[in-house]
């Protein structure tokens, strides 16, 4: 299951591939580099919490181990 930092990066990466489309169909260079910006943002984002999901869920897997 997904935490907040991951479909938020997700959400940030779909925004910034859109945005980098639609910059380079209108020839708007500065939309395009905020595209690449947000798409970066989106996949570290996204990192994160798949990071601190995993992390969790060792916890979570140690502590179970621990009360047997």
């Amino acid at each position: 299951m997904w935490n907040k930092n991951e479909r938020k990066g997700t959400v940030d990466q779909a925004k910034g591939r859109i945005k980098q489309a639609v910059g380079a169909l209108t020839g708007n260079d500065k939309l395009k580099a905020e595209g690449r910006v947000d798409e970066t943002v989106g996949k570290v984002q996204a990192a994160v919490g798949r990071t601190s999901r995993k992390v969790g869920d060792s916890i979570t897997r140690v502590g179970n181990a621990v009360k047997r």
